[in-house]
């Protein structure tokens, strides 16, 4: 059976030394030196612990010549482009620390139940809106505080990290600071820019940087894992340009495929401005259509229950009264699933956009003969054309126009007016 590193698709570098942390983990726990663990898992350790020998000097020697504190510290940040693996590589290492073996063997309790997400240490926060709490961010960092009932490590994930709301971020910070003795912090985030992730927080972690895999090494686990033909496999890693779970979607389905085929089409249906508009319309109902199917069997699922833990459906006294008196948790989760479709929505709309740019991409390099690949090997002939038609100069203008509709939508441009502008812009080139 593969270990947990086993899906961490083009990251050697990175595996090296997650491994070493764990054994190093490890060590601390057998050398009983937990009590000491704040010591061994310090802040400065992190910002120069790029080998095992970068952690702070505390606890002593195994016999075996392992320092308990070598390259472990008690803060992470997992960084790199979309698709990198942030999240596969904290998950793979909060089960390497919770392994009984302290490899990540992928067999033993503690690295079955972390990776399926039932480990009674480690807590995953995945953020569902636009941002995560400060609410949400306390009661995590208060429930990280407790001692660790299987006697190893407290390990708090956190995906998405650059969606903390600053009040959450100060909340983080207080925990990252003053950590409890055997809690760890995993934190994912394209960076580490201040934009992405607070100056003060970066400064008290250790930083995991991934690199963008090569589509050879995603169409191989696509193959090996996932028993996807090998032809399909190399074709879908391409297209996804090097994104894992992306290149797994359009491998397995036949809707992503179709979505893509119609976002690939957009280059040619821009004839004037009135087909410009009309694209950007029939982008941004698709991404809404995507997103609404997404989350709308959560959303029924979750009132549902909710109702029920109110007194829904209740006969007994007081039932009708207890449901009206619960408006205020019913508004409650009703603005939090708003928060999440509309999350889902710009989720579905940026893969559109990626794959717009791939396109534009494929253009700019024909027309420059650089010797590479295309991405999208299927709409190649039409980029060659569009190549020929607009020349190195007007494929880069159309390529930078996706970019800034991206980069627009991030800084919380409604995405119908950033999409119109884009689709203008691409049409006058």
């Amino acid at each position: 059976m593969p270990d947990v590193f086993a899906d961490l698709v083009g990251q050697d570098e990175a595996v090296v030394d997650l491994r070493r942390a764990a054994a190093a983990a490890a060590a601390v726990l057998r050398a009983g030196a937990a009590d000491r663990a704040p010591a061994l898992l310090t802040a400065g350790a992190a910002e120069t612990a790029g080998a095992a020998e970068s952690a702070g000097p505390a606890g002593a020697a195994e016999p075996g010549g392992v320092d308990p504190s070598a390259g472990m510290t008690h803060a992470w940040i997992f960084t790199g482009p979309p698709g990198s693996g942030r999240s596969v590589a904290a998950r793979a290492f909060a089960a390497a620390l919770q392994c009984v073996h302290g490899t990540g063997c992928g067999e033993c309790p503690g690295c079955h139940t972390t990776m399926g997400g039932t480990h009674a240490d480690v807590r995953l926060v995945v953020p569902e809106g636009l941002s995560i709490s400060v609410n949400e961010m306390r009661a995590l960092v208060l429930r990280a505080a407790s001692t660790p009932s299987g006697g190893r490590w407290q390990v708090v994930v956190i995906e998405d990290a650059d969606r903390l709301t600053e009040a959450a971020g100060n909340a983080l910070l207080k925990a990252i600071e003053e950590p409890p003795p055997r809690t760890v912090f995993l934190l994912c985030a394209p960076s580490t820019h201040p934009d992405d992730i607070s100056v003060t927080i970066r400064s008290r972690c250790r930083v995991v940087p991934l690199r963008q895999p090569p589509a050879d090494a995603v169409a191989e686990v696509l193959a090996r894992r996932d028993g996807i033909a090998p032809d399909v496999a190399r074709w879908a890693a391409a297209a996804a340009q090097g994104h894992v779970g992306r290149a797994r979607r359009l491998a397995r389905d036949p809707e992503a495929r179709k979505r893509r085929e119609a976002v690939l089409a957009v280059p040619r249906r821009l004839t004037g401005v009135g087909a410009a508009f009309d694209a950007a319309s029939a982008l941004i109902e698709a991404a809404e259509a995507e997103a609404e199917a997404s989350v709308t069997a959560a959303d029924a699922t979750e009132r549902a229950a909710l109702e029920t833990a109110l007194g829904a459906g209740g006969t007994g006294r007081g039932a009708a009264g207890a449901i009206r008196g619960a408006a205020g948790q019913l508004k409650e989760l009703e603005k939090r699933q708003k928060s999440r479709a509309t999350r889902a929505q710009r989720d579905a709309l940026d893969r559109a956009l990626v794959d717009l740019a791939g396109f534009y991409r494929d253009a700019l390099t024909m027309a420059l003969r650089a010797p590479v690949a295309p991405v999208h090997t299927d709409t190649a002939a039409l980029a060659g054309a569009g190549a020929q038609k607009w020349d190195a100069e007007g494929s880069l203008r159309r390529l930078e126009a996706v970019l800034a509709c991206r980069a627009a939508i991030e800084t919380n441009v409604k995405p119908r007016i950033a999409v119109e502008a884009m689709m203008l812009a691409l049409w006058k080139g």
